[in-house]
This record gives structure tokens, C-alpha cells and sequence, in this order.
């Protein structure tokens, strides 16, 4: 019988996760999302899956980043009708993300065709808004902690990790064996978040590896933001912030808060201009205990910011004056209204652009990162004159050293480990760490390659 792991997607690349995990004769997909970055990738969102979706029984989801999630209307376009797990906010995120993807792409599609840039004639989107709609009547929330029996001698349970709101570990129970898929693993002292649950054991581990080969910085993130925003007000600048609209938004709209209230900074204006982190911070405020902060706090520290949700604002912001930050999506700038801001200030130098996230590979975030001296933004390139800055210590992802903490706390070690949802350094050189300090088989998972869960 069965009892194989084939990953579809992030083995070697940060994107497109998606594990398929074969049981019997049982075949269950945890996670299903988009590839993003490089074009190579991104071509892949366009090809067929590797097994007819209509074979497929279940789709467990970690977690609700556009990584995990933003292939899930294509798979059920193409036939997939089965149920798909996830914790009740994981399930409240997907939502608003996977209609703004949707409506991306057919932004997207539009403007190639009306502006000419594409090399397909018409442009079109992966999917549409009813795709979406048909996607989420699947969805069905799966309590943490809970044990619940999937198939015939096939059980699950969701433990929390720390790495965004609703975020899952997942356990798979079958035949006397535990297969525990990490998602995204959270730092071991988040912002505002519960840390990850502690494992005691498994017998085979898929383990995420993005931040497999560096340690975050130690020193402190709000001094690093205050410090990047001083000198930019100096400048009579603006600070813009491209950031992921779920959990970093929120974390920066936390740090500035707290940094007025030490008197870090001046108190100027801040905007939040991403209507999907918008939602996810209501989200939030319906969820207390996921985070540590409490309604109340949560109320508070949303109340001193000004939210944008109509393009037409976003435009009159960008043509108010300077001595501003702003916040907008997405984080790798990849998308959504941060383009316009950039279109507007990255060629004026008393400007800042931060960067508070993983910028992958192929992405206009990580061009930036490097030092690129122009960026490419709807056809047109944009000379680079703003100060880049960037902060790694706000990444919500465990580094090298959290990873092997989380491991250490096993009282019985995987007998197998697959590293995954890494660049191939990062996962290289995790395996490399692990193998010299645990007895236990460790591989770098390879794309679309079965690999047999029991020898």
C-alpha cells in the first residue's frame, strides 16, 4: 500500500507549498499555493497538477499566507470537491487573500492588455472571483488540540505555531506512526503571538528550512525601525513599508505604537493603505486568543493608525506631503498599492523604503535588497534613488538557531526529517546542522520527487 510524500511545490524555492501525502488509498494535500518570485516559478502556477485534482480526498492548510494557500481555486477549478481543514481564523484569512488575489490577477490581466506588456494575447487571470467563491464553501475549521478522525484509520490534529494568526502544525496519525507537517514555524518569542507548541515526538517530520542558514539579528527591531525613521523625518522624507498583510502589518502598527509612546519617534501620521490588512487586523480583534495583546489593547493600538481602503485615497495620500509612513501591501513588493507609492518616491532620494520580511528570490523586494539601481513596475522601469533599509528581525519565521531549539525539545526524534519551503543554501545548510547534532536521517526535499515514508 501507499505511504508516500511528494512535494508539488516549495522544495528548493520559499513558494508555492504544496506536500501531497498518499496514504493507502488515500491521497491528502497539505497546502496548496501559489508560486511567486522568479518567473521560472511562476510559470509552474500555469501547469497542470501533477495528480488529477478529482483524486484527490482532503486538503489540510496550514496557514493562510498567499504561499500556502492561493492555488486552492485552481485546484478545485480543475475538479477537486473535497473538504478543506483549517483552524477558524486560518479560514477567515484565506478569504479576504484569496478574493484579493483573484481580483489582482484580473487587475493584473486588464492592465497587460490595455497597456500591452504581456506576450499573451489576451492576458488572463489563474482564476477568477467565482473560483474563489467555489473554493471556500469547501473549507471546513478543525479545532487545535482536537483529534479528529479524517478516514478510516487516518486521524489528524492542529497544534498552533506561531507564525501567523490561526497558524498550524499538523499531526497525521496512521498506522501506529506520526507524521507532523511544521507549516511555517514562528520565533520562539514572538511580538504578539503564542509561541510555537512543544513536539515530543514524531516519526516523520516535513519541516520548513526559509531561514535555515542565518540567525536573526539580536538587536532589537524597534531600535532599528526608530532609527530609520528618525533619519528619514529628518530628511523631511516619507517611510514606506511594504509588508505582508497578515501578522507583519499588524506587528509594525505595534512597534510604532509603542515606540510613540517611549518617544522614539515623533509622532507623525501612519497609514495603513492595504485593505486586506485592514480586514486581517479585524480579524484579529475577533480572535484575542491568538495573541497576546487582548481586545482592548488590540482596539487601541488599531485606533491610532488611518486606514485606507478606497484607491482614490491612496492617491491623494501619495500627493499630501511628505514626513509620513505608510504601510502597504505586499511584502516582497510583488503587488497591491505599495507599486504606486514606489512609482511616486523611490526616485527621490529623502525617502525610505524598509523592508520587514523574507524577500524571495525573483521578487522586486529582494532586486531592492540587493541593490538594484532600477525596479520594474507595470511595464516600466523606475531609477532607484531612495534609501533602502532593511530589517530581517521582524521576519515571522523561526531562524537557524529557533529551529534547532524546536527540534531539542523532542523527547523521541523523527526517525526521518524532510526539509522543505527553503531556497536550496538555506535547506543545505540546516541539514548539514542537524545531521551533525541529531542521529536521525535528514533529506532536502526535491520537487515532484515520491519519496516512500516507510522503508
Amino acid at each position: 500500500m501507499a505511504y508516500t510524500l511528494t512535494c508539488w511545490g516549495g522544495a528548493g524555492t520559499v513558494t508555492g507549498s504544496k506536500s501531497l501525502l498518499e496514504l493507502g488509498d488515500r491521497k491528502i494535500l497539505v497546502d496548496c499555493g501559489l508560486f511567486q518570485g522568479l518567473k521560472e516559478l511562476r510559470i509552474m502556477n500555469w501547469e497542470n497538477f501533477p495528480v488529477d485534482p478529482r483524486l484527490i480526498d482532503m486538503v489540510l492548510i496550514t496557514h493562510a499566507h498567499l504561499d500556502h494557500v492561493g492555488a486552492l481555486p485552481l485546484l478545485v477549478k480543475n475538479g477537486f470537491d473535497g473538504k478543506i481543514l483549517a483552524t477558524a481564523p486560518t479560514i477567515e484569512l484565506a478569504r479576504i487573500i484569496l478574493y484579493d488575489s483573484a481580483r489582482l490577477q484580473e487587475e493584473e490581466a486588464r492592465s497587460a492588455n490595455d497597456m500591452g506588456y504581456s506576450r499573451h494575447s489576451p492576458a488572463k487571470a489563474l482564476y477568477d472571483m467565482e473560483d474563489v467563491t467555489a473554493c471556500l464553501r469547501l473549507f471546513e475549521a478543525i479545532e487545535c488540540q482536537e483529534e479528529q478522525e479524517i478516514f478510516s484509520g487516518i486521524r489528524v490534529r492542529y497544534l498552533n505555531s506561531g507564525h501567523i494568526l490561526g497558524s498550524a502544525m499538523i499531526e497525521v496519525y496512521y498506522q501506529g506512526e506520526k507524521i507532523l507537517f511544521s507549516g511555517d514555524i514562528g520565533r520562539s518569542k514572538p511580538l504578539i503571538l503564542h509561541p510555537p507548541e512543544q513536539v515530543l515526538d514524531a516519526d516523520v517530520l516535513i519541516l520548513e528550512s526559509t531561514y535555515g542558514d542565518r540567525l536573526h539579528p539580536e538587536r532589537p527591531a524597534e531600535l532599528q525601525l526608530s532609527e530609520t525613521i528618525n533619519d528619514t523625518l529628518h530628511r523631511n522624507g516619507n517611510i514606506i513599508i511594504p509588508s505582508f498583510s497578515i501578522e507583519r502589518a499588524q506587528e509594525i502598527i505595534f512597534l510604532l505604537n509603542r515606540l510613540k509612546q517611549k518617544n522614539m519617534i515623533p509622532d507623525v501620521p501612519v497609514f495603513l493603505d492595504s485593505p486586506m490588512a485592514i480586514d486581517a487586523s479585524e480579524i484579529m480583534l475577533r480572535y484575542p486568543q491568538w495573541h497576546t495583546l487582548g481586545f482592548k489593547h488590540c482596539l487601541d493600538m488599531f485606533e491610532n493608525v488611518t486606514m485606507i481602503r478606497d484607491i482614490r485615497s491612496t492617491f491623494q495620500n501619495i500627493h499630501s506631503g511628505s514626513r509620513k509612513i505608510i504601510i502597504a501591501g505586499s511584502g516582497m513588493i510583488t503587488g497591491g498599492r505599495v507599486l504606486e507609492y514606489l512609482k511616486a518616491c523611490i526616485g527621490h532620494a529623502q525617502h525610505t523604503v524598509l523592508l520587514v520580511g523574507y524577500q524571495a528570490e525573483g521578487t522586486r523586494g529582494r532586486a531592492l535588497a540587493k541593490g538594484e539601481k532600477s525596479i520594474k513596475i507595470h511595464g516600466s522601469y523606475y531609477p532607484v534613488a531612495a534609501e533602502i533599509k532593511e530589517i530581517s528581525g521582524l521576519s515571522g519565521h523561526a531562524d537557524q538557531q529557533e529551529l534547532v531549539q524546536w527540534l531539542k525539545q523532542f523527547v523521541r526524534l523523527p526517525k526521518r526529517i524532510f526539509l522543505n519551503h527553503g531556497e536550496s543554501k538555506s535547506s543545505e545548510a540546516l541539514q548539514q546542522l542537524i545531521q551533525s547534532q541529531f542521529n536521525t536521517n535528514c533529506t532536502v526535499a526535491l520537487m515532484n520527487y515520491p519519496y516512500a515514508l516507510r522503508s
